[in-house]
């Protein structure tokens, strides 16, 4: 028998799994019936005979009903903008967290991270996935306040600066080694996303509703990103929390699921 709830799917970002939405899913099942996928190649899953941004969106809209409410993170959010924009029957709003248009730098885009820095991360990811992709978990989190302890941790005495960029560390390296390991095809294939997606000149077309929620504190997806982002999209509001990073579902969950929720019932 069908949920009488609405949907509400959840997709990670690049070389994590979809554990990293548990603390989000125990926030939001009352209301939600939610879905926490994992993208391919990722989590256990195996990745696709083709591996791009536009068959990673054409996976994710066989996995959702008609008119569900789709949550995107990071990378995960690109994947969202495409597949709300190829599958709009799909998708009746969207939540794009910490994410962006573009995610590397141009003359024209000062929003994003040197291409040179991307370069650097695909060269190691051959040296080295398993460092690289702690090398990445590192950048989500850099730029935190301490004193944060993420929900679901126990607090974790550190009166240094960066305790709250330790814990959140902690948190999402433990989630990393929840699931299997992300295969080496599908994380050079999430890297080429990242480096070559601009979906500027696409967003007049992403119709539906769209929340976008951003750290201030993010320097991987800095935040004059999702602001952009925001006013370029035909019918999106825009929340900014002032002490998150990159992963603000896990520093900040409570004030996540509360936007959610509004944003959902509005």
């Amino acid at each position: 028998m069908p949920s009488a709830k609405p949907v509400l799917a959840l997709l990670h970002g690049w070389g994590m799994n979809a554990r990293v939405f548990d603390a989000l899913v125990e926030r939001l099942s009352d209301d939600f019936e939610v879905r926490a996928l994992d993208l391919p190649g990722h989590g256990g899953r195996a990745a696709l005979p083709v591996n791009t941004l536009h068959s990673w969106a054409d996976d994710l809209a066989r996995q959702l009903p008609d008119n569900a409410l789709l949550l995107g993170w990071s990378l995960g959010g690109q994947v969202a903008m495409r597949a709300a924009l190829d599958h709009p029957h799909k998708i009746a709003r969207l939540v794009l967290l910490a994410s962006t248009p573009k995610f590397v730098a141009a003359g024209d885009w000062e929003r994003g991270m040197a291409a040179a820095d991307l370069q650097d991360f695909g060269a190691a990811l051959l040296a080295d996935p398993q460092a690289t992709l702690l090398r990445f978990l590192s950048l989500q989190t850099r730029g935190m306040p301490g004193h944060t302890t993420p929900h679901g941790l126990q607090p974790v005495v550190d009166r240094s600066p960066l305790g709250g960029q330790k814990s959140l560390l902690q948190q999402l390296r433990q989630i990393l080694l929840a699931a299997p390991a992300a295969s080496s095809e599908a994380l050079a294939a999430g890297l080429a996303v990242l480096r070559d997606t601009d979906l500027r000149d696409e967003l007049a077309r992403l119709k539906q509703p769209t929340l976008v929620l951003h750290g201030a504190l993010d320097t991987l997806t800095p935040p004059a990103a999702g602001a952009w982002l925001a006013e370029a999209l035909p019918a999106a509001r825009h929340v900014e929390f002032p002490r998150a990073a990159h992963a603000p579902h896990l520093s900040h969950g409570a004030e996540v699921a509360a936007a959610i929720g509004r944003f959902a019932h509005d």
